[in-house]
């Protein structure tokens, strides 16, 4: 059984020998949210793709504005979650009161590891190991550190992408909190026992000794079901949640933007969420605020709002569940029937409506191609760069993504880390000028 005393340190990974003293009022966990914030790789998700492609005269969300979204329902249900905690118990350990603040930040951090043009990206990376020019590399890798390529994971790359010393940088990557750490780590084990259908996993090869140091501290079980595994993270169900939460509801938003469903259909799907009270509510305020706009937002907002108090009532429900490691699937398919039923006509509704809608689909074609063929090219140089074109090529590969490290494992993942921290534009700019379409001006 998990122990909230333990699950919440303030333990900073790669700074663990040292103090590093406090000049301010925010709490430790607040420090990683705003360390998050300031980063880099952060800003660069503003140019990366959610679900439909980056706007143009209608805007629509990218990873960036996802990711605070998240964030904000994320530290709403988590705070929900520590009142009902409080009720429900005498005595808690003294950083309960900052779960809030844990998870606000390890939402902020959970799309970090997804490369350019959305899944397709994710896909793309996969596939030019397991059927195109990457399979050469088979032979030389272990079969553990292939399904790392194979069954490219962003999830794992966010992982890594934080814990990770590149070259020329400090210690523990961004040197966050272990409880901030593990609450990302969605799928908490590695790509070798990855569910065959789904593929998801939580940390690569390279990063294994770093998530079992964290789980271990952290005294995060074993899944009693598959001990190969981990069990979660207890707080990882509540980014989960609040990540399920966002991309269903806002994603349903945006296509009716995009015109993809018709206002009708839009209310519809929203209203289902609320009880017989509150439609009855919503129609009082469509007969006050006639811009149909302003009416889906208010749908909207109220179907968030329920589903972050049932979310935090089924966290505290199912506690024990949760805390020895036996609780199964997530949150949302836990929720009451009523609210779980409304989620799901959305899922149903959005398959065929949204993410196979043409303007989805050719992003996710166009952004194929550009993945595999940025990979062909780098891998390319990174293992001949005797030749006078890798040359050139690999001098657009920062110095920090070690292209001559020893291992052919190592040099793959330094490509990969290159590729996925692109933006959309940075990738397509990239391919448009090893293909000779995008020329400087002479």
């Amino acid at each position: 059984m998990m122990q909230w005393e333990q699950l919440l340190s303030t333990k900073r990974f790669g700074m663990e020998q040292y103090h590093d003293e406090r000049h301010d009022d925010r709490t430790e966990f607040q420090r990683d949210y705003d360390r998050l914030i300031f980063s880099a790789p952060f800003r660069r998700l503003q140019n990366k793709t959610q679900v439909f492609p980056l706007p143009g005269s209608v805007f629509v969300h990218n990873r960036l504005t996802h990711s605070l979204e998240v964030s904000c329902v994320g530290r709403s249900i988590a705070m929900h979650v520590t009142r009902l905690l409080h009720d429900k118990h005498r005595h808690l350990p003294i950083y309960i009161d900052d779960i809030g603040s844990i998870v606000a930040a390890a939402c902020l951090a959970h799309d970090l590891g997804n490369p350019p043009f959305g899944h397709s990206g994710e896909n793309a990376i996969g596939t030019f190991f397991s059927e195109e020019a990457g399979t050469i590399f088979r032979s030389e890798v272990t079969a553990a550190e292939w399904t790392d390529f194979t069954h490219f994971e962003g999830n794992a790359n966010a992982f890594r992408l934080l814990t990770h010393q590149f070259g020329g940088h400090r210690k523990g990557g961004f040197a966050l909190n272990y409880s901030t750490l593990a609450s990302i780590v969605k799928y908490p084990y590695e790509s070798q026992y990855a569910d065959a259908h789904k593929h998801k996993f939580g940390f690569f090869q390279s990063d294994k000794a770093a998530y079992e140091q964290i789980a271990n501290a952290l005294g995060i079980v074993r899944d009693p079901a598959q001990p190969e595994r981990f069990a979660r993270h207890p707080l990882v169900y509540l980014v989960e949640a609040a990540d399920d939460i966002c991309y269903e509801i806002m994603d349903i938003e945006d296509a009716y933007k995009l015109r993809l469903l018709t206002l009708d259909e839009t209310k519809e799907l929203l209203m289902a969420f609320l009880p017989e009270q509150r439609q009855a509510r919503a129609h009082q305020i469509f007969g006050m605020v006639s811009d149909a706009n302003e009416q889906i937002a208010y749908l909207r907002s109220t179907a968030i709002g329920l589903l972050i108090d049932a979310a935090a009532q089924t966290f505290v429900a199912h506690e024990e569940e949760i805390l020895s490691g036996t609780f199964s699937k997530s949150l949302v398919d836990h929720l009451p029937d009523a609210l779980c039923q409304a989620y799901k006509t959305c899922a149903k509704v959005s398959a065929p409506k949204i993410y196979k809608s043409q303007i989805v689909v050719d992003v996710e074609l166009a952004g194929y191609r550009i993945i595999s063929e940025l990979l062909n090219d780098l891998t390319t140089a990174t293992f001949h760069p005797e030749r006078a074109y890798s040359k050139q090529l690999l001098n657009r590969i920062p110095a920090q993504y070690d292209t001559r490290a020893e291992s052919v494992y190592d040099r793959l993942m330094a490509v990969l880390d290159y590729i996925s921290s692109m933006t959309d534009v940075y990738a397509l700019d990239l391919y448009r000028k090893i293909n000779g379409t995008s020329l400087p001006t002479l």
